[in-house]
């Protein structure tokens, strides 16, 4: 995530549409694909300038890079899917008029498995100090 911001600094992030969200989740798959390529794993429903447009906003807005390899161009994530899922937390959290209950709702709610996941992380944490924080 972008280190800059100040905790609790309101931001927008990325919004993905529901094509968008489909064609990142490919690509979040897979690693790097060409337009055909994500074309046959959404279904083959998809015509091949529907696909090109989704990519070029999806580069407009930051999200993928492009390489070219011989005739063909590969795209493929700029940011992982953990860390785009993180700055949408991270935006539902400032956007809350009560930060602190948002957290500690969330929380609650949580699997147990992913609560025991956590509480792991802030154990190993608190005792390594900020070394081994991602």
């Amino acid at each position: 995530m972008n280190t800059t911001r100040t905790p609790h600094e309101h931001f927008e992030p990325i919004h993905l549409g529901t094509l968008e969200r489909q064609v990142m989740n490919v690509l979040w798959d897979t690693g790097e694909a060409t337009i055909r390529e994500v074309i046959i794993a959404l279904g083959d429903v998809h015509a091949y300038t529907t696909i090109a447009t989704v990519l070029g906003n999806l580069d407009r807005k930051g999200m993928i890079r492009s390489r070219r390899q011989g005739r063909s161009v590969h795209y493929g994530p700029r940011r992982s899917r953990p860390v785009h899922a993180a700055e949408v937390m991270e935006h539902a959290l400032s956007a809350s008029d009560d930060r602190t209950a948002s957290i500690l709702h969330f929380v609650q709610s949580m699997d147990p498995a992913d609560a025991d996941l956590l509480r792991d992380y802030l154990s190993r944490a608190n005792r390594t100090g900020a070394e081994d924080r991602p």
